[in-house]
């Protein structure tokens, strides 16, 4: 049975959000429509939905967008300190803040988590590059990919080119999981199967699709560099027996 989680820091920037969205309501409630007019109001609330979109997250995002469009629609749209709306113009007004405001927040979350993921690959693709051992590349895999995720258990298994072995590297260390893993990703070169990754999902965070361009680049990441390894090995051995 999936295990049911509760995103409290979720929860919590959501209400800090729209908290924001309420502060935000009042100068423009003091200002009054008259003076500012439904279209500077409406870019005035845009402001505290894309900060809460660019600090917290999606869903604290979406949940400033809620509020404000609720905030906008009982304060500023007649009839005024009612939820109903009178006229088509002032239905017109709210859906296409809305909508707005919707493509803000996931263009925000969208263009973060890009510039978050290609940060990750460079510090992931420079880590590697100073690997020497399938065991060094376990455990920088396992350090960041946990980090990345804030998942709770991450494994590598390695085999063993000279024999059926295989060496596994769990971050962190010590816990032991029975179920099955959420993501299993297998790691190949031109030698074919080489390893595996194994990612167990956190209490507060999720994974992206196990056939993501994200997995299948640590997938990709760790199969070269395990080549690159074995490689450097093989060399070394025909040199010393020259």
């Amino acid at each position: 049975m999936k295990k049911i989680r509760f995103p409290f820091h979720t929860l919590f920037h959501s209400l800090l959000a729209m908290l924001l969205v309420m502060v935000t309501t009042i100068p423009l409630w003091l200002l009054g429509r008259e003076t500012l007019g439904e279209a500077v109001i409406s870019l005035t609330y845009l402001v505290p939905v894309s900060w809460s979109a660019y600090r917290w997250g999606q869903v604290p995002g979406i949940g400033a967008a809620l509020t404000a469009s609720l905030a906008f629609n009982f304060l500023f749209i007649p009839p005024f300190y009612t939820f109903a709306i009178g006229r088509l113009e002032g239905w017109l007004v709210l859906v296409i803040f809305v909508g707005v405001a919707i493509i803000v927040v996931e263009q925000i979350q969208s263009s973060i988590v890009k510039a978050r993921e290609a940060t990750f690959m460079y510090e992931l693709s420079a880590s590697l590059a100073d690997a020497r051992t399938p065991d060094a590349v376990a455990r920088i895999l396992t350090r960041q990919i946990q980090q990345l995720f804030q998942a709770s258990l991450v494994r590598v298994l390695v085999r063993n080119p000279d024999s059926d072995s295989s060496t596994t590297v769990s971050q962190p260390e010590g816990i032991q999981k029975q179920d099955r893993p959420d993501r299993v990703l297998p790691v190949l070169n031109c030698w074919g199967l080489v390893g595996e990754i194994q990612i167990w999902r956190g209490f507060y965070s999720d994974l992206p699709p196990e056939d993501g361009a994200l997995l299948r680049n640590f997938a990709f990441q760790a199969g070269k560099t395990f080549e690159r390894i074995q490689k450097t090995q093989a060399e070394g051995y025909t040199r010393s027996g020259m």
